[in-house]
């Protein structure tokens, strides 16, 4: 693992976010849906290993395009309050999670669920994983005084976002990712490059990015067509594209993909000159024929299950014993994990379950602030915050390690590949 593009001949890279420049990112003002103000959270507060009843929400996709990150999101949740709640009796902080459906930018879950979840006062909640969906409610929820943190959201958008201080995110910023793909492509011996491109804040965004470093690799994008959420026939994009003759196609979708990828194969184009992103790299073992997607190519931020096989295990056991379906991936299980556990420790070391205490604490829990003891679980970090000391938790996904927006600054980019049973794997190229 390197800081350096050149270790993409690899199957990873580790970049550090400061090192990058954040160019072109958006001011406050996404849309959002107007709702009446639900009564002000209660304020709970205690002395740090007093009693502390902490309650967050999830706003994470049951329903909708990206509904295949939610069993693995939810799962890294649920994970994280069993362990904590296993130390309730050292810590005296107890976690109650309420679940909600973030749905996407068609069938708006989002509209119903997040009244719901302030509603019942929570300090925080967990989602979601659209950026596009989490710029709808991230004024109704900050508006409130409630922690917006999403595991998944890498639109460069929220980096400048007027959120009062209460944004977070464990997944890097998408000026990550895009430069991390556009290299990778130009390196896989590509000159001409075309884009199927979501229209919103995250594709368009990450398009923005893929184009930029592909370019200055000495690539030109030839096509770009945009489709809009909701929209099920994708034949003019992929004309439009397909016209061009790019050497490669970048799909920057969610679970359009699936209908996107057998019509790009059927017209004749190579799947080993497709590539995707954290959006649609997932398992469609069961939605194509074999061999159809063999040798595409993607990128993922965060680790392998290799990279975090003990995390895997435990997580697996956990499902079993719960008895709820196994999961097919773990795509942004590590970063969901990581949210919770940040969100525990960050209302521990500051004694209070108040929104606003908790977001004051979060970047020192994550090391952001320096001089922090390392600890890579909830229980020895509420060791060291108990014992009067200062916390830095090295998270499952990431060190993490906050700036003073709620950006993690460090981040990896991990790329896959597609085997014959439309699975994927490390590259190791």
């Amino acid at each position: 693992m390197v800081r350096s593009r050149k270790a993409l001949t690899g199957f990873a890279a580790l970049a550090g976010a400061s090192a990058l420049v954040l160019a072109g990112c958006a001011s406050g003002g996404g849309d959002t849906t107007a709702s009446e103000e639900p009564e002000e959270t209660t304020d709970s507060s205690a002395d740090v290993g007093g009693d502390l009843a902490l309650k967050i929400g999830t706003a994470l996709p049951v329903t909708g395009s990206l509904a295949f990150l939610g069993p693995p999101e939810i799962a890294g949740v649920n994970y994280a309050q069993s362990l904590i709640n296993e130390y309730t009796e050292t810590s005296g902080l107890d976690l109650e999670v309420v679940h909600g459906d973030s749905g996407d930018l068609d069938n708006k879950a989002y509209e119903t669920e997040i009244p719901r979840l302030l509603s019942e006062n929570v300090s925080a909640i967990i989602g979601a994983a659209s950026s596009g969906v989490s710029l709808q409610f991230i004024d109704q929820v900050v508006g409130a005084g409630v922690i917006q943190f999403s595991p998944a959201n890498t639109s460069d958008a929220f980096t400048t976002y007027e959120d009062d201080g209460l944004y977070f995110r464990t997944a890097p910023s998408d000026v990550l990712q895009g430069d991390v793909l556009g290299n990778f492509i130009a390196e896989q011996g590509h000159q001409t490059l075309g884009l199927i491109v979501l229209n919103d804040s995250y594709g368009t965004g990450l398009a923005g990015y893929v184009t930029e470093a592909f370019e200055a690799a000495g690539g030109e994008v030839v096509a770009s067509s945009t489709f809009n959420p909701g929209d099920t026939t994708f034949d003019s994009q992929i004309a439009e594209v397909t016209a061009e003759d790019p050497d490669a196609i970048a799909l920057i979708t969610f679970d359009e993909a699936k209908v996107i990828v057998p019509n790009l194969v059927d017209a004749g184009y190579p799947a080993e000159d497709l590539f995707f992103v954290d959006g649609n790299l997932a398992n469609y073992s069961e939605d194509f024929e074999p061999g159809t997607l063999t040798g595409a190519l993607g990128t993922y931020p965060g680790p392998t299950p290799a990279q975090v096989q003990d995390f895997v295990d435990g997580l697996d056991a956990f499902v079993e014993e719960s008895g709820t379906e196994a999961l097919s991936d773990y795509t942004y299980a590590p970063e969901s994990y990581d949210a919770t556990n940040l969100i525990a420790l960050a209302a521990l070391a500051a004694g209070s379950t108040d929104p606003a205490d908790i977001a004051a604490k979060l970047q020192e829990v994550s090391g952001g602030s320096g001089d922090g003891e390392k600890c890579e679980t909830f229980a020895d970090c509420a060791d060291i915050i108990l014992d009067g000391g200062t916390a830095d938790y090295d998270g499952v996904s990431s060190p993490v390690t906050f700036d003073d927006v709620g950006d993690p600054t460090e981040g990896m980019i991990n790329i896959y590949q597609y085997q014959d049973d439309n699975t994927y794997v490390p590259f190791e190229g």
